[in-house]
């Protein structure tokens, strides 16, 4: 009898399967020299970044100077609450301890295959964790639910500290955010499963691009971080962006006025004059033609003039609020008045040059003129500076004193640092996302027109600035009668009775609705209150034809804000009909198109002008 084999028989096995990308390309193969050979690059590169900061802020006038935010007051205070209340911060501790246990719990049973619930979930706006892996994987669940216990826990901890003043605990609570959004784990490439995946498929290639935008970003800020927020190259001025026609027909020192090309025989009577902020540029308004408030506004059969401020230099650091007035507003009205003939004009300001106009209305009434404005409408304008939002968490006297040192060194208040204050209020959306996605993943930065007007900001005169930000915002002498005095006139804004359209967005970070709504009851005219939805950009830039968002509006009035909310009518869409409908109302007849200038205010050069053109 033969005996059996012991060799074991092979069988037959399939090749291996093969990953591939959602096109059906097999994923690059992971090759250790490629690795070990970008790691050296990217080391190089952070030799290079370490130099450049240091070379750049070995000469930084904003060095040496000690505790700006004037932290360190408040987080002493904390600990001493601490110490006096060892039981609250026990049990938050316990808190704390017993929501790991729970979800050290879930992710056991997640973990033997069972389907549960996440122990807690992120918003749904929250677009950090939008990658499969933050849910699918149980590590990066893990690693996530955990961060927003600990999340969770820090921020409620700080709320319950009491004995703080208001605005004390508001930058508190405010810089409180800031850490915890530093701190997500979204923005670590070790616990951020998309970069990990990009960087394995890629062999390091990611971090060498992303390090290589780092480098080119501090050296574009002079040393300072200035993230590219979008493609810039893919935009040109007066081409696809701050297009449409027309002529800088008068301009001086601060600004230059266009007036835009008619594209309709007949027009109102009354021109509109638009005063926008100066802290970005004007073309918010004349972004893509799809988007732009003033081609629409033209369309609708409008004479359009716009102030495009300068972005100012040293020389003329010592501009004042007075200076703005002046030379903005008051000197444009004249232009407008010679240009189309007409005695009436109605102006329209944007955030701070909302708060100009509303300046702009006060003097005239002081001066008996308040007659040559037929209406005027506010686009997210503070007036009442009560409640300011988070940008009032700078101002107090330790950090004005710090902002106005450093600004007397040089005569303004860099671009760099007047958009990384802005950007602060939404970092999660204005500076994290971008740090993963052009420093981690190595990503360009995906083309916008708002992304690229958000990044195109504009100095800020000392003097001008120092006023602005103690008279109004820290002291909020505006709201008060003759509070303030402008070119030898006292301000007394209760006093208007220009019939007033007041545009508020109810997700704003700059201008808070409820702090915008308190105009309406200050004014001493008719007003029309409106609120849209969404923020202080995207609320306003809300063309009809993409139907996108809503407004509410409600014809009374009340003290309270939340009353007139409970009162008003929702409608889908833009508010820009409603806006529209109202204006004519003020406009008695159509006349034949004005012509772009005339003798005296000759066209000097095509929109957008040169003022506009400098960035930086």
């Amino acid at each position: 009898m033969p005996k059996k084999s012991t060799r074991r028989q092979r069988r037959a096995t399939p090749p291996p399967e093969v990953n591939t990308s959602p096109d059906g390309a097999p994923p690059p193969a992971h090759d250790a020299n490629q690795f070990a050979e970008n790691l050296a690059k990217a080391g190089e590169i952070c030799g290079k970044i370490m130099h450049s900061m240091l070379l750049h802020h070995s000469i930084s006038p904003a060095m040496g100077h000690t505790d700006p935010l004037s932290l360190a007051e408040s987080l002493l205070h904390v600990a001493r609450q601490v110490s006096l209340n060892p039981v609250q911060i026990a049990e938050a501790q316990m808190g704390l301890v017993n929501d790991h246990m729970n979800l050290m719990k879930v992710m056991g049973e997640k973990l033997l295959g069972q389907q549960v619930a996440p122990y807690v979930t992120e918003s749904p706006r929250d677009r950090r964790f939008k990658d499969a892996a933050w849910q699918e994987s149980a590590m990066f669940d893990y690693i996530k639910q955990g961060y927003l216990i600990n999340a969770r826990w820090l921020q409620e901890t700080v709320n319950q500290v009491k004995g703080l003043n208001r605005h004390d605990a508001h930058k508190l609570n405010f810089f409180t955010r800031q850490f915890i959004d530093a701190m997500s784990p979204s923005n670590f490439a070790f616990t951020n499963p998309e970069v990990m995946r990009a960087t394995l498929e890629s062999n390091g290639e990611n971090i060498v691009r992303g390090l290589t935008k780092l480098l080119e970003d501090i050296e574009a800020g002079g040393g300072k971080l200035r993230i590219r927020m979008t493609d810039e190259k893919a935009f040109e001025f007066g081409k696809n962006i701050a297009n449409m026609p027309g002529k800088v027909v008068f301009q001086n020192d601060l600004m230059q006025l266009i007036q835009y090309k008619a594209t309709t025989k007949t027009v109102h009577d009354v021109p509109l004059l638009i005063t926008p902020a100066w802290i970005n540029k004007y073309y918010i308004l004349d972004l893509k033609p799809e988007n732009s408030l003033i081609r629409w506004l033209v369309e609708k059969g409008h004479t359009v003039f716009v102030i495009s401020w300068v972005n100012p230099d040293e020389p003329l650091g010592r501009k004042r609020f007075d200076d703005y007035l002046l030379e903005g507003p008051l000197v444009a009205l004249d232009v407008v008045e010679s240009i189309t003939g007409c005695k009436q004009t109605s102006l329209v300001g944007y955030c701070l040059g909302g708060t100009l106009t509303a300046i702009t209305l006060a003097y005239l009434r002081s001066k008996g003129h308040e007659a040559r404005v037929a209406s005027a409408t506010y686009l997210t304008t503070l007036i009442d500076f009560t409640d300011a939002g988070d940008l009032a968490v700078f101002i107090d006297d330790t950090q004005l004193e710090s902002l106005e040192e450093r600004m007397s060194e040089q005569g303004y208040l860099d671009a760099i640092d007047m958009a990384t204050t802005f950007n602060m209020l939404r970092s999660n959306d204005l500076i994290w996302s971008f740090v993963v996605n052009n420093y981690l993943l190595g990503k360009d930065p995906f083309p916008f027109d708002l992304l690229y007007w958000n990044s195109d900001s504009t100095r800020m005169p000392a003097t001008m600035h120092a006023f602005y930000l103690r008279n109004m915002y820290q002291q909020n002498l505006l709201v008060k009668p003759n509070g303030i005095e402008l070119a030898d006139t006292p301000i007394n804004i209760t006093k208007i009775t220009t019939p007033t359209y007041v545009l508020a967005t109810k997700e704003d970070h700059i201008a808070p609705w409820v702090s915008t709504y308190a105009a309406t009851q200050i004014y001493d005219g008719n007003i029309c209150f409106t609120l849209a939805d969404s923020g202080h950009i995207a609320g306003v830039i809300n063309p009809p034809v993409k139907q996108k968002y809503c407004y509410w509006e409600n014809p009374t009035l009340p003290p309270r804000p939340a009353d007139w909310l409970a009162g008003a009518t929702r409608h889908e869409g833009s508010w820009w009909g409603h806006w529209a409908a109202w204006l004519a109302r003020h406009a008695t007849r159509k006349i034949p198109a004005p012509a772009l200038g005339n003798k005296k205010f000759k066209p000097l050069e095509d929109a957008p002008g040169s003022y506009a053109r400098v960035r930086r």
